[in-house]
């Protein structure tokens, strides 16, 4: 028999501003360089993704605006919480977002920072922004779902 690792995830910080304004059209699991005293921070679930996104330039992938507060305990001199941090990504995955990218309306947003078996992740996504009267019909939509789950809910106690 063989024996199989557990996959366990620790979500860190999930960007629910961009599922509002964004369609999510495709999901990316990337690699994230860090210093150590980011990671450490990270641990602490000091982070936002608030204003972030993600840019190919020269065939290299960075998330750019993504706040990690500096590690109180660290030894040397806190770095910038708002330096670009370069993705890990494959060359073929790096060229098949840059071609998705250059399509009219397109952009790469990250959604949910996590811990993969002690590994941290982003969970980046290509994105097309949503117009004013989609958000308003989204929240109709979910106002109306809840509606009708409370009236289900209230049928059934009869």
């Amino acid at each position: 028999m063989d024996d199989e690792k557990q996959i366990t995830e620790k979500n860190i910080v999930t960007n629910r501003k961009a599922r509002h304004e964004y369609e999510i059209i495709d999901r990316i699991e990337t690699g994230l360089v860090l210093l150590g005293s980011e990671v450490k921070s990270l641990r602490e679930g000091k982070a936002s993704l608030a204003d972030a996104y993600a840019r190919v330039l020269e065939g290299e992938v960075w998330v750019i605006s993504m706040h990690i507060s500096p590690y109180k305990q660290a030894s040397f001199e806190p770095t910038d919480p708002l330096r670009d941090r370069k993705l890990l990504l494959h060359k073929r995955e790096i060229k098949k977002l840059s071609r998705q990218v250059m399509e009219k309306g397109i952009t790469l947003i990250p959604l949910r920072l996590y811990f993969k078996n002690n590994i941290a992740k982003v969970e980046l996504g290509l994105c097309r922004g949503k117009r004013q009267y989609d958000k308003n019909q989204a929240i109709a939509q979910r106002d109306a779902k809840r509606d009708m789950q409370r009236e289900e809910k209230e049928f059934g106690k009869r």
